[in-house]
């Protein structure tokens, strides 16, 4: 049950940093993105994590990823409220961090 809870909530993660990908990502990486969506899906992709540390490796790798992201879409925002984005981004970094544990845990 869980594990669908967590791929419902990356795909939803998956969904909105597509969305804001139009706004955030420079067009050197966008356009190498596509290149790479072109040649398909690496095999190592449809491989399921086996083993626990796998699987928390995956999940921080994630997390930072959604890090970077955040920080990325605070740049556009105005002077003013970034610093109020990026201590948000941060508190929500480690907040995820903190709950690895027991997402692993329901697993």
């Amino acid at each position: 049950m869980h594990h669908r809870i967590i791929t419902g909530v990356m795909m939803a993660c998956a969904a909105l940093a597509a969305h804001a990908q139009q706004d955030t990502t420079p067009p050197l990486n966008a356009q190498l993105q596509k290149q790479e969506i072109a040649h398909g899906d690496p095999a190592r992709w449809s491989r399921p994590d086996r083993t626990q540390q796998e699987r928390e490796r995956t999940l921080r790798k994630e997390i930072g990823a959604a890090l970077a992201e955040a920080r990325q879409a605070c740049k556009q925002v105005p002077a003013t409220e970034r610093g109020a984005c990026l201590k948000d981004a941060q508190h929500t970094y480690q907040a995820d961090m903190a709950k690895v544990p027991q997402l692993l845990a329901g697993q």
